[in-house]
This record gives C-alpha cells, sequence and structure tokens, in this order.
C-alpha cells in the first residue's frame, strides 16, 4: 500500500502546484518528520523543525531537520557540505535533494527556535 506522505513529497517535488498548500495544511496534525520539514521551509515556520525534531527517531530524520535549519538560516555552506554527507548516506533522499535545490533562503534573524547543537557547544 503507498505512503499518503511519501506520494504528497513526491508531488512536491515533482513540482505538483497543489502538493504545497497540501504540505502546509497536513503538517498541522502530521507527525512525519519528512513532511514537518517540507513544510518548515515552504511556510518559513521554524516551529515546525521543532516539532519534526521530537518525532525524528532515525539518524536520516534527524539530519534533514538539520538541512533545514541551515536552509532557514541562509547558511549555504552549511547546508552544502551537511547535504553532500546526508546523500552520500542516503543517496535516494529525494527531500534532502529537494533542499539543496532551492534558492538561498533568506537568513530568519536569528530566532532561538532555530538552534543547531553546536550553538550550545562552548
Amino acid at each position: 500500500m503507498p505512503d499518503p506522505t511519501l506520494d504528497l513529497l513526491h508531488r512536491l517535488i515533482g513540482g505538483d502546484p497543489a502538493a504545497a498548500s497540501q504540505v502546509i495544511r497536513t503538517s498541522e496534525t502530521s507527525t512525519s518528520p519528512s513532511l514537518l520539514v517540507a513544510a518548515a521551509l515552504l511556510s518559513r515556520r521554524p516551529e515546525l523543525l521543532d516539532k519534526a525534531e521530537t518525532t525524528a527517531t532515525t539518524s536520516r530524520d534527524r539530519q534533514l531537520v538539520a538541512l533545514a535549519r541551515a536552509h532557514l538560516r541562509g547558511e549555504t555552506d552549511r547546508l552544502d557540505a551537511l547535504v553532500r554527507d546526508h546523500l552520500s548516506e542516503y543517496p535516494d533522499n529525494l527531500l534532502a535533494s529537494w533542499i539543496a535545490g532551492r534558492p538561498p533562503a533568506q537568513a530568519l534573524d536569528r530566532d532561538p527556535a532555530i538552534t543547531t547543537p553546536e550553538d550550545t557547544t562552548p
């Protein structure tokens, strides 16, 4: 049986014009880290990344959250390095490639909601 979340993300990545609004709507009730990451990027709502982080149970999902945080911060060099590392381990992750191919985000102001472990390391 096809996974409806994966199908929706594939439609988004494939350019389906209706998929973006559906991803954002679905994010209100979803616990899928991948869907929440996509919704955070589409809506520029970093609080969705917090929700994605709490539901992420695999390193693949946690890395997607880190990619999205770097993108929303406008950290293009960091994003490039993270994407290369991620795709070397998970070459089939179309969402990571989609994130890498998105136009650079204007960095959100250093919102405390957009933190990485490196921000808290002394």
